[in-house]
């Protein structure tokens, strides 16, 4: 029997400025988003769409949520297959396209460089990216291509 997961959070919109939602431009974007426990993170919507951009958007939430998720996946992968990570900073990319007022993400591509303990891990440190998308949770849920171009280091040398 599959095992079921629930979660929640809390998005309230706080910007109204006296006049609610009376004009496209008379209200800002500005909104919460919080989980019981967590700090709040503080979003809105892409300066192009009328946002702060000192906050959070929901398409930089969604390429985080896709790159963490890879990450986690990973790293877990690496742990069962005697990879010995030692750094990973991912610095992903999103396309999105917009047409006639919608859009839609067209593809995701992560960047991961990834270092790892011994020069003999490198090839498998490569090959578990596969592996890793497939566990990948995020990924799995979205209808657009995630792709990886991962760099392995070995570490203490340039």
């Amino acid at each position: 029997m599959a095992r079921q997961f629930t979660y929640t959070a809390e998005i309230s919109w706080t910007g109204n400025r006296g006049t609610g939602t009376s004009d496209p431009r008379s209200y800002s974007r500005d909104h919460e988003v919080s989980v019981e426990g967590l700090p709040v993170i503080l979003g809105s919507a892409d300066p192009a769409f009328r946002g702060d951009p000192g906050r959070w958007n929901p398409e930089q939430l969604l390429l985080a949520a896709l790159s963490q998720c890879h990450l986690m996946s990973y790293l877990y992968q690496c742990a069962v297959n005697g990879v010995v990570v030692t750094s990973y900073v991912d610095r992903p990319v999103g396309t999105m396209a917009v047409a006639a007022g919608r859009g839609h993400f067209t593809s995701v591509v992560l960047h991961p460089r990834i270092e790892v303990a011994e020069e003999g891990m490198t090839e498998m440190a490569l090959a578990l990216h596969a592996e890793a998308q497939r566990g990948c949770f995020i990924a799995a849920s979205v209808d657009f291509p995630v792709r990886h171009e991962p760099v392995v280091t070995v570490a203490g040398r340039e």
